[in-house]
C-alpha cells in the first residue's frame, strides 16, 4: 500500500528528517516523515497500519501532493496470510456444498438490498499544516445530514483559518470536540453513519472478521518501534550520524550532525543570511529545535550585551534596550498591559525583516479623474452583479500591467545575493484590515485578469479575511504588494516590503486639488491619488523607482492604456 504526501499547504517541501525505518510496524496516524517549507514544519501521519517495506524519499529530497512517501504491507494483509490455513477447512467444505452455499448467497443478497443502513465511523482530523490548532467554530449539529467534502468544522491556529470538510456523507451522530479546544492532527472529532451502501458478503468472509477481531494487534520487531496507538509519536532529535535507509551521507552533513543541532533547513537558510553560528543559539521546541524565533532571540541578545561599550563611546546600537522600570507611578503615571492578538504576535517575525532591509520611498501623484468617472459609470451595473467595484481593482490591474514591462520589481534578490530571481506571473498581494489585524490575501496571476474578476476576487478574499476563513494557500505566493487605506486619511505613508518581495506600493486617500493647465492658462479641480512606492534598494534603484511609479500613475489616469 502507498502512503502519499497529503495536501501540504505549499507547491513543495523538503524532507527534513525520516521518522521509521524499513522493517517498522506502524499504525495509523503515526508519524513517518517531517517536511519543511519555508513557512513551516509538518509531521505527515501515515494514513494506514501496517509494516514498513519500503521509504521513496531521502532528507533532502522535494516532495508534492500525492507523491509516494512509504510503502506498507497492511495488517489486513498479514492477517490473511495468517488465517489461510484455518480457513482451509472452511473453503473445502464451501466446495462440497457449492449448491447450497449459492443459495445462502442469493439469499443473504435480497436481504441486504431490503436492508441498506450504512456503518457507523469515527473520523479522525486530516493534516492541519501545525502541531494543534483551536477550534473556532462547530458548522454541524448532531442529525444533520452532510455531504462528502462540505464543510463541517473551522479551526483556527497562529497562521490561517482552516475549514475542515465532512470526510463522508451520512448523518452527524457525535461530535467529539467543543468549541474553543484545542486539536491536533489525527484527533478523532467526528461520528458519522454513513449512506446505506449494502453489499452482499458470504457468510465466510464474517467469520473471517470476527476471528480478526479476537487476535491481538502485530507487535513491531524493528528497534525503532513506533508510540502505541492513541499516544502521539514525537520526533527525536538526531544524535548520531547514522544515515536513512538508502542514503550515504557527505562529509558536511555528517560533521553538521555531529553538533547536534536540531533545526530545519528553513532555519538554517535564515541562520546563514543573519551570520549567526547556528551551533550557538538555544532551542526553544520539543527536543531543543531550534525556530525562527529563536533566531530573532539570539541576535537580539547579541545586540543588547554588545550596546554597553558603543554606547559609552557615544555610538547609536541597532538593538532595542529593555524597557526602563515604570513602577514609580509618580515618574511614569498609571499604566496598563494589553496582550496583543494572535496575529499581531505572528507577524513580528516578519516585520523583523525589514531590520535587514535597505528600503527607500518614491512618492508620486496620479490624476485619477477620468479613471473614477468610468468607475462611476460602470458600478451600477457591477453593483446589480453583486460586485463592489473599488479604486482598488483598477489599481491592482494598472500595478499588474506595469509589473510585466518593469519585471524587476517583480523579482526576488538570491540568498548570495549575485542574482535576481524573476517571476513570471504577477501574484499580488492585497492588504486587508480586520479587527486582528493585518492579513494580506493573493490575487494569483493578476496580469492575466480583467478589471471585473480583479474587483470579484477583492471582494471575496476582503470577505473571507473579516470572516477568518483564508487558507494558508489564499496566502502564499505573492510576488508584490498594494497596500491602500482607502478613505481612512492620509496624505502619503512608507510601506515596509514584505520580504522576500522588492517592491510594495501604498495608496492614500485620493482628494481634490488645483491643478495647473497649461494649454488654457488655468487652475483646474483633479481628483490626485497619492503613491508611496517603497522598494529594496539592493535589488532597484532610486531612477528606476520615479520612472515605475510615474508609470503606474500615467496608466491610473488613462485605463484605455492597458488595453493597448
Amino acid at each position: 500500500m502507498d502512503i502519499k504526501a497529503p495536501d501540504l499547504g505549499v507547491d513543495s517541501a523538503e524532507v527534513s528528517e525520516i521518522m521509521v525505518a524499513v522493517g517498522d510496524v506502524i499504525a495509523k496516524d503515526d508519524n513517518i516523515v517531517l517536511l519543511e517549507s519555508d513557512k513551516a514544519s509538518v509531521e505527515v501521519p501515515s494514513s494506514a497500519a501496517g509494516k514498513v517495506t519500503k521509504i521513496n524519499v531521502a532528507i533532502g529530497d522535494q516532495v508534492s501532493e500525492g507523491m509516494v512517501l512509504i510503502e506498507v504491507e497492511s495488517a489486513d494483509a498479514s492477517d490473511d496470510n495468517d488465517d489461510t490455513a484455518e480457513e482451509a477447512p472452511e473453503a473445502e467444505q464451501a466446495d462440497d456444498n457449492n449448491e447450497d452455499a449459492s443459495v445462502e448467497d442469493d439469499a443473504e443478497e435480497e436481504s441486504t438490498d431490503d436492508a441498506g443502513e450504512g456503518a457507523s465511523t469515527t473520523h479522525a482530523l486530516p493534516d492541519i499544516g501545525v502541531d494543534e490548532a483551536q477550534v473556532a467554530e462547530i458548522m454541524v449539529s448532531v442529525g444533520d445530514t452532510v455531504s462528502a467534502d462540505e464543510s463541517i468544522l473551522l479551526i483556527e491556529s497562529d497562521k490561517a483559518s482552516v475549514e475542515v470538510p465532512a470526510p463522508e456523507a451520512g448523518v452527524v451522530e457525535k461530535i467529539l470536540v467543543n468549541a474553543g479546544d484545542t486539536v491536533a492532527n489525527g484527533q478523532d472529532f467526528i461520528v458519522i453513519k454513513a449512506a446505506g451502501t449494502p453489499k452482499a458478503k458470504p457468510k465466510a468472509d464474517t467469520a473471517k472478521t470476527e476471528d480478526k477481531a479476537d487476535k491481538p494487534a502485530p507487535k513491531a520487531e524493528s528497534k525503532s518501534q513506533p508510540a502505541p496507538t492513541g499516544e502521539p509519536k514525537q520526533a527525536s532529535a538526531p544524535t548520531s550520524t547514522a544515515a536513512p535507509a538508502g542514503k550515504k551521507l557527505s562529509e558536511a552533513e555528517v560533521n553538521e550532525k555531529l553538533v547536534d543541532v536540531y533545526a530545519g533547513p528553513a532555519v538554517r537558510k535564515l541562520a546563514r543570511q543573519l551570520g549567526v553560528d547556528i551551533t550557538q543559539v538555544n532551542g526553544s521546541a520539543l527536543n531543543d529545535r531550534i525556530l525562527k524565533e529563536d533566531l530573532f532571540a539570539h541576535v537580539k541578545n547579541r545586540l543588547t550585551t554588545q550596546q554597553a561599550a558603543p554606547a559609552a563611546q557615544g555610538a547609536v546600537s541597532s538593538g532595542l534596550p529593555k524597557l526602563p522600570d515604570m513602577s514609580n507611578v509618580e515618574i511614569w503615571g498609571e499604566t496598563e498591559t494589553q496582550d496583543l492578538s494572535r496575529l499581531q504576535k505572528v507577524s513580528i517575525p516578519q516585520l523583523n525583516y525589514n531590520t535587514y532591509l535597505p528600503q527607500v520611498t518614491q512618492f508620486d501623484l496620479s490624476d485619477i479623474t477620468e479613471t473614477e468617472k468610468l468607475r462611476g459609470e460602470l458600478k451600477g451595473d457591477m453593483k446589480a452583479q453583486g460586485i463592489g467595484l473599488t479604486i482598488l481593482a483598477f489599481i491592482v490591474k494598472a500595478t499588474a500591467y506595469a509589473l510585466t514591462q518593469h519585471p524587476r520589481f517583480n523579482s526576488h534578490l538570491s540568498d548570495d545575493n549575485t542574482q535576481v530571481i524573476l517571476r513570471k506571473s504577477v501574484n499580488m498581494g492585497i492588504a486587508v484590515a480586520t479587527d486582528d489585524g493585518l492579513v494580506v490575501p493573493v490575487i494569483k496571476n493578476a496580469q492575466d485578469k480583467g478589471i471585473k474578476q480583479i474587483a470579484i476576487e477583492i471582494g471575496e478574499l476582503a470577505g473571507k479575511a473579516r470572516d477568518k476563513k483564508l487558507t494558508t494557500k489564499d496566502m502564499q505566493g505573492a510576488s508584490f504588494t498594494i497596500s491602500s487605506q482607502g478613505i481612512l486619511g492620509g496624505t502619503a505613508f512608507t510601506p515596509l516590503v514584505n520580504w522576500p518581495q522588492v517592491g510594495i506600493l501604498g495608496a492614500s486617500e485620493a482628494t481634490m486639488q488645483p491643478v495647473w493647465n497649461a494649454a488654457k492658462q488655468t487652475f483646474e479641480p483633479r481628483l490626485m491619488l497619492p503613491l508611496s512606492l517603497s522598494y529594496d534598494h539592493r535589488v532597484i534603484n532610486g531612477a528606476d523607482a520615479a520612472v515605475f511609479t510615474r508609470y503606474v500613475a500615467t496608466l491610473l489616469a488613462d485605463p484605455r492604456r492597458i488595453l493597448l
